[in-house]
């Protein structure tokens, strides 16, 4: 069990500090880069903000241990469906390689922060 929740934390923190910490200081301290990511894709500027906004909220979901079992389902599935519209607007938009599989390295350590969470949780239920 401990090997579990050090590969859980491990992979729940990259995320935290990748999708949620990394983007609000971006937009508390160098507010004009934080439209960087979308403004080339054809995004208006207003939804980086709100992006950025979802994430953090959806960080503290993953990652508060007193968080309904539903909510933190919900901020992993948000995640995922914004790694993989990531994924497919780089794909359409710039076709670069390195912004295409970016998002799908970031999706592959959210699945694992998704699966050792709830190998974890069905640990706890049956002790």
């Amino acid at each position: 069990m401990k090997k579990d929740k050090i590969i859980y934390w491990s992979a729940t923190i990259f995320i935290v500090l990748f999708e949620g910490f990394m983007p609000l200081a971006t937009l508390l301290f160098a507010k004009q880069y934080a439209t960087a990511g979308t403004q080339p894709l054809g995004y208006p500027d207003y939804f980086a903000y709100a992006l950025i906004i979802c994430k953090v909220l959806g960080c503290i979901a993953i990652s508060a241990p007193n968080i309904s079992s539903k909510l933190r389902e919900w901020a992993y599935a948000g995640f995922t469906f914004n790694l993989l519209f990531a994924t497919l607007s780089h794909a359409v938009v710039d076709q670069n390689i390195g912004f295409i599989l970016m998002p799908l390295v970031i999706l592959a350590i959210l699945a694992v922060s998704y699966f050792y969470n709830d190998k974890i949780k069905k640990q706890t239920i049956n002790q």
